[in-house]
């Protein structure tokens, strides 16, 4: 795939700025990398960014996530690799992602499964974390930014 432009992101020095800060906040409150990362990967599925799927599963994997969470992510209701925390932050990624698919975005049971495993300040990570991958998303499908060509 060929980019249709550098991403608008790295075009603007500001936004850079910004982008860095939005990942300093949600990587600050607490919450296991492992679930930031999962969330950023699960949404990144949804929405068909081949960039963002690809670099977050090198960078869960390089800080070491299994290949059997990492190819069971997009099914994970279905399988045994995932804590209760875990499954609740996968939902609220899903929810959050796919606003439009229900009247209520995010019901109650989604957002109270996740209420009961994060404090607020983690909660707020997590909403941020993946509202800027959402953001990532669409900047790079938009854009067509292709995943790397290395598959070392």
């Amino acid at each position: 795939m060929q980019a249709r432009m550098t991403n608008p992101a790295t075009l603007l020095p500001d936004a850079v700025k910004a982008i860095n800060l939005l990942y300093k906040a949600a990587h600050s409150a607490g919450v296991p990398e492992s679930t930031l990362e999962l969330v950023h990967l699960r949404a990144s599925q949804i929405n068909g960014c081949s960039a963002c799927v690809d670099s977050g599963a090198r960078s869960a994997r390089k800080n070491g996530e299994t290949d059997d969470r990492l190819f069971a992510v997009a099914v994970w209701r279905e399988t045994p690799y995932f804590t209760d925390a875990e499954r609740a932050a996968l939902a609220l990624s899903e929810a959050a992602t796919r606003l439009a698919d229900r009247g209520d975005a995010v019901p109650d049971d989604i957002w109270d499964a996740a209420a009961g495993h994060f404090t607020e300040p983690e909660l707020a990570a997590i909403v941020l974390w993946i509202a800027t991958t959402n953001f990532f998303n669409r900047l790079n499908a938009t854009t067509r930014q292709p995943a790397p060509q290395s598959w070392g």
